[in-house]
């Protein structure tokens, strides 16, 4: 199979060991999981019932991942990993996705991740530093988690204007135009965010990026994304809004008003 970060319409599986990562880097895992490709499956695995899991029900709500329940047959054993494996080979044999993610510090997966790539699939690693050397070596791919940004609590996401005007005036000017039209307009830093992402993985050999692909990526991260909601009419001009951060190149086409490019500065 192809390599998923070669082609926009792959399809992925991410798996996560619940009881092996951190939750508050969960959605950042799931960004950068998006610029490979489409996921399909988003799964989480582990005891609920356990107290040291009890902060994750909001989060897997909010992200959409369907939580799997294992039990502690026996104590002192893990099912979890169990459960994730049949999985695992359950998507294997279905034949419907290019690539997995296996979202977990924990070595017993060295063996599984070994299993997929033999059978073609693109495998996916998210850990932390400490995750075993053979964990990381049987993946195509693996991801560290301290170079992801944490999730903020929503409370901490408003700045304050006058913060905001003595430093990026031009971005607090768009966010006061934003918040005449519409109290409960979303944050638009979490799209800087997202275009920055995009820009780091699908950028050309001159350093630069298609905005339709950009917006593609961010669609597909955030399927409620509508410029207008920002003030914009199109993802180009809300760049555009910020030569501070973006500087922009059109590329003319026969026939059309030209290929729009940006890169981050």
């Amino acid at each position: 199979m192809n390599d998923p970060r070669e082609n926009d319409f792959q399809s992925m599986a991410v798996l996560i060991d619940a009881d092996n990562t951190q939750l508050p880097k969960i959605e950042s895992v799931l960004h950068e999981l998006s610029a490979y490709g489409r996921i399909i499956v988003k799964k989480a695995y582990g005891n609920w019932k356990k107290q040291i899991l009890s902060k994750w029900e909001d989060e897997i709500k909010r992200l959409a991942i369907k939580a799997e329940q294992q039990f502690d047959y026996v104590a002192g054993k893990n099912t979890t990993d169990i459960a994730m494996v049949i999985d695992a080979m359950d998507l294997l044999h279905t034949g419907m996705y290019d690539a997995v993610a296996l979202v977990s510090s924990d070595s017993d997966f060295t063996p599984l991740a070994v299993r997929l790539r033999e059978s073609g699939m693109y495998v996916i690693g998210v850990g932390e530093k400490k995750t075993p050397e053979a964990f990381c070596n049987a993946c195509d791919d693996f991801i560290y988690l301290e170079y992801l940004k944490s999730s903020e609590p929503k409370k901490q996401k408003k700045t304050d204007k006058k913060s905001q005007k003595s430093t990026k005036k031009q971005d607090s000017a768009v966010a006061d135009s934003i918040d005449e039209r519409d109290s409960d307009a979303p944050d638009i830093d979490e799209i800087h965010t997202l275009l920055r992402i995009a820009y780091e993985k699908y950028q050309d050999d001159d350093g630069f990026i298609n905005v339709s692909s950009a917006g593609t990526y961010i669609k597909r991260v955030k399927p409620e994304f509508n410029t207008y909601l920002y003030g914009f009419q199109k993802l180009s001009d809300l760049i555009r809004a910020f030569p501070e951060r973006y500087e922009i190149k059109r590329y003319p086409t026969n026939g059309n008003a030209g290929v729009v490019m940006y890169r981050c500065r």
